[in-house]
């Protein structure tokens, strides 16, 4: 149904792609529904990850003033909140497309403990982690040690993202063929919504 390969592919050529040209900033999109093909979903996804990784770049900047480290750790809020939505978003694509073919489940079909949309996620973050590994492996400013150390991490972070992916495409199999379970379980975050963080709504009294 979908084309992990191709997924991973992706992954790593955009985050190469936006090292170069920078992306237009998410927050042209209030949601994935503006993407029309999951593949589209997919790297919005993945750009939310981007733009996440670089703010958390910013936010240990010791010469960096309060003011400038409380914008930035809203922005990094504001983008893991949308993270959150999108593999949720991610997950009910995939569980629409099920649905729309009319799999029938095994009697003893179980549920995975970490969703398509989570995995996908982890492989996101695992090719930003390789490329910014890279680029210390190849430090011209860093020490022998350093530039071995980080070589020998890109190696360690490319097995871990062929074993994601095999375990990404075995559960893809397996909800195809009926024998996993896919449920949405809405993240429920309470700190970011006005009427349940208790911080938020006492200041509308």
């Amino acid at each position: 149904m979908y084309d992990v390969k191709s997924l991973l592919e992706r992954q790593m050529d955009q985050v190469n792609l936006w090292h170069r040209e920078s992306p237009d900033d998410v927050n042209q999109f209030s949601s994935a529904e503006s993407a029309k093909q999951f593949f589209e979903k997919v790297t919005l996804q993945h750009k939310t990850n981007y733009m996440l990784w670089h703010q958390e770049d910013l936010a240990r900047d010791d010469e960096a003033t309060d003011q400038q480290i409380a914008a930035v750790k809203r922005r990094i809020d504001q983008l893991n909140q949308q993270r959150n939505n999108l593999i949720e978003e991610l997950d009910e694509a995939i569980l629409i497309e099920l649905r729309s073919k009319n799999i029938k489940q095994s009697h003893d079909a179980a549920m995975n403990s970490e969703t398509p949309g989570s995995v996908i996620d982890r492989l996101s973050i695992n090719a930003l982690k390789i490329y910014h590994m890279h680029e210390e492996s190849i430090r011209e400013d860093a020490g022998a040690e350093h530039r071995r150390a980080s070589f020998e991490k890109v190696e360690i972070l490319n097995e871990q993202r062929r074993d994601l992916g095999n375990c990404l495409e075995v559960l893809m199999e397996d909800l195809i063929q009926g024998k996993k379970i896919l449920k949405v379980y809405r993240q429920l975050k309470m700190y970011n919504d006005p009427t349940l963080n208790p911080v938020l709504y006492k200041k509308n009294k």
